[in-house]
């Protein structure tokens, strides 16, 4: 297993920016992919992006061109860069990895993101 602690949320005006933060332990960090995902009560979970064990990265359309995901093996964490936020980005963001399997199996306990219009 690997325990996953996010950080870096809060609140900002729309049109500006946050990172969001991933620490990651417990297992080797370069071998599996991580991934954001965010869920606003009463809605599914949302993909947001992930990024591969070799780096390969990949965004959900509603994100693209303004966020940006990148992890540092060095320091066992991923990031989340979120420019020209929207007051619709507004909700919990949670940081997954995919642990010796096809599906996300290990999960944060999120980090709210509030956008003010």
């Amino acid at each position: 297993q690997v325990r996953l602690v996010e950080s870096g949320g809060g609140l900002v005006q729309a049109g500006g920016s946050l990172r969001l933060s991933c620490a990651a332990s417990g297992r080797t960090f370069s071998s599996f992919a991580m991934a954001w995902f965010r869920r606003t009560p009463g809605k599914e979970r949302e993909f947001v992006a992930s990024v591969s064990g070799s780096g390969s990265t990949a965004y959900a359309d509603s994100v693209k061109g303004r966020f940006t995901i990148s992890r540092d093996g060095a320091k066992n964490t991923v990031s989340l860069q979120m420019n020209s936020l929207k007051p619709e980005d507004t909700t919990v963001y949670y940081c997954a990895a995919q642990v010796g399997s096809l599906v996300y199996n290990n999960w944060g306990q999120g980090t709210q993101v509030t956008v003010s219009s």
